[in-house]
């Protein structure tokens, strides 16, 4: 599992800082997807520079409506199709982003080619599969606004052969079920409990990739315990009232909720072009301050979870 950031600026573009956009790489042995989060302007272009491809997106998660979380949506859709994929696609966000894919595709003449689904979200389960749970927790910005904690499900420990054996139970196909922790009946009539041959299982991964937001109730369930937080850092502690009245945070609060979640590390994002290379480094330290393990994204960094 992996995060790639595509885009980390805040509102606008800068000349090293595109909009707002992240890919979840999820290429796996039991799963292979690739999610993105949000779709600023260009999203499909900062692809090009990337060994992915939008063709191979699976679920598109969009945390609200504004335009740097957005206008890159219509261009990647109608790109996909052109370069001939037929992947089927599905769109999670607010209530609107139905009406703005369907008015933006018919006003430029636009079609897609494959299966797209766009499913509008409130706060709770956005979806459940046997791989992973997402789930939606609502923020404060001045548009309907989500944030997405992902949870992998736990691995089953590993099956004891060896113990099976010593018991008498056969090699088979059985041992599928046993290493899902079911219960069989062998051939002679024995049940056999697989959850008393399984090793401890493997915790899951679980990441909380946040919206815009000034800090909110729902934030410490969004991040409780998490391994990875990406979380908007827009501006300064000395522009902290500025931040909190356009539905924004600064790194301090963006630390501060980091270190009262217990998450294991923190990044923070969506940053104001206001910032050159010093000012970033500045927001850096700011957060560090309060939450040590912290990192700035820039375009392109990749995370391994």
């Amino acid at each position: 599992m992996e995060l790639i950031f595509l885009g980390t600026s805040a509102g606008v573009p800068t000349r090293t800082r595109n909009m707002t956009s992240i890919i979840l790489n999820l290429q796996q042995p039991t799963v292979s997807e690739t999610w993105l989060f949000d779709c600023g302007e260009g999203t499909q272009h900062q692809f090009l520079k990337t060994d992915l491809h939008p063709g191979k997106l699976n679920k598109i998660f969009i945390t609200h409506l504004h335009g740097d979380h957005l206008f890159g949506l219509p261009g990647l859709l109608c790109s996909r199709s052109m370069q001939g994929n037929s992947l089927p696609l599905t769109l999670y966000g607010p209530k609107g982003l139905k009406e703005f894919v369907e008015v933006a595709l018919r006003l430029s003449g636009s079609w897609t080619d494959y299966p797209l689904t766009v499913e509008e979200i409130s706060s709770g389960l956005v979806f459940d599969d046997q791989h992973y749970k997402v789930t939606a927790f609502p923020l404060n910005h001045p548009l309907e606004c989500y944030g997405y904690r992902i949870e992998e499900h736990d691995k089953p420990g590993t099956l004891n052969a060896a113990a099976l054996a010593k018991d008498g139970v056969p090699p088979g196909p059985l041992f599928q079920l046993l290493k899902q922790g079911k219960t069989v009946t062998l051939e002679d009539g024995r049940t056999v409990d697989g959850k008393q041959y399984l090793g401890p299982a493997t915790p899951g991964r679980t990441l909380a990739i946040f919206g815009d937001t000034a800090p909110c109730p729902a934030a410490l369930d969004l991040a409780r315990g998490v391994d990875l937080m990406v979380h908007e850092a827009t501006l300064e502690v000395a522009m902290e009232e500025k931040a909190n009245s356009r539905g924004h945070s600064s790194t301090f609060q963006a630390a501060a909720l980091a270190e009262a979640a217990g998450v294991k590390r923190l990044v923070i994002t969506h940053v104001s072009s206001r910032y050159d290379a010093e000012g970033c480094q500045r927001l850096l330290d700011e957060s560090r301050s309060r939450f040590a393990d912290t990192l700035l994204a820039e375009d392109f960094m990749t995370i391994s979870l």
